[in-house]
């Protein structure tokens, strides 16, 4: 089974944007889900953090969360999950 990649952001967010950038260059499949369209993805993200704060961007791979991770992190996630 496939691990699901979720990353959580916001369209005008420039971080975000590198982040999809780096998930399509590797033909990763990714659900985007933007907090500050939706209500239900904001409420997701929020449930992700002991202080209920929307701290974006974070993906998840799987049940492993990640805020802000390094292009040498993220990769060793994807790599762990496939």
């Amino acid at each position: 089974m496939k691990t699901i990649i979720k990353l959580f952001g916001a369209e005008r967010c420039h971080k975000t944007k590198y982040y999809k950038t780096f998930l399509e260059t590797r033909n990763l499949d990714y659900a985007f889900l933007d907090v500050e369209e939706s209500l239900e993805n904001a409420k997701e993200l929020r449930k992700l953090y002991a202080n209920g704060k929307l701290n974006f961007p974070t993906i998840t791979i799987g049940t492993k969360k990640l805020r802000n991770p390094s292009d040498k992190e993220l990769q060793k996630w994807i790599d762990k999950n496939e």
